[in-house]
């Protein structure tokens, strides 16, 4: 069993990933710290002032964790993983206005600060969720105030017990 977290920089995917795991005793990958750790890279983007992702290189490294299953991954995007990897995605939503100061205290560019306000307003991620993966896996998770990360903690860890009560008799 596997499940994934897009949403845009800032929302609370790697709190909320981390908490999971510690909690569900999965293993929690993060695919931007992995790719610093094994320099996943094709390239750098000057405009974004980031490394480009090798997104088949990365495939290829997580491909015989994600087999084995019962691993939480944490990264903004999702179209370049495959279908089989996920049995629920949930995508985090932020208010704009949360997420502009979040960014904005992260140190991120005017350019990188617009396009990610822009990204989350026009749900590009969602979207980008929905047509990767079947429209009943993919879940909204409202990720603005601590007791929402709490919330979210819990209804994920609710579904993760009723999968493997599923999935095991």
């Amino acid at each position: 069993m596997c499940h994934r977290k897009p949403g845009t920089p800032g929302v609370g995917k790697t709190t909320l990933g981390k908490e999971l795991a510690s909690k569900s005793g999965l293993k929690y990958i993060n695919v931007g710290d992995l790719a610093r750790e094994e320099q996943l890279y094709d390239g750098y983007d000057e405009e974004y002032d980031c490394p480009v992702l090798d997104e088949d290189r990365v495939v290829d490294e997580l491909d015989n964790q994600m087999r084995e299953g019962g691993v939480i991954v944490d990264y903004h995007g999702c179209d370049f993983f495959p279908e089989r990897w996920f049995h629920i995605v949930f995508v985090l939503r932020t208010d704009t206005n949360v997420l502009y100061e979040r960014l904005e205290t992260r140190g991120y560019n005017e350019k990188k600060l617009t396009d990610n306000i822009q990204c989350e307003i026009f749900q590009v991620l969602y979207e980008e969720a929905t047509a990767s993966y079947k429209e009943e896996i993919v879940h909204q998770l409202p990720s603005n105030k601590p007791e929402e990360l709490e919330n979210n903690v819990d209804q994920i860890l609710k579904w993760i017990e009723q999968w493997i009560k599923d999935h095991n008799s």
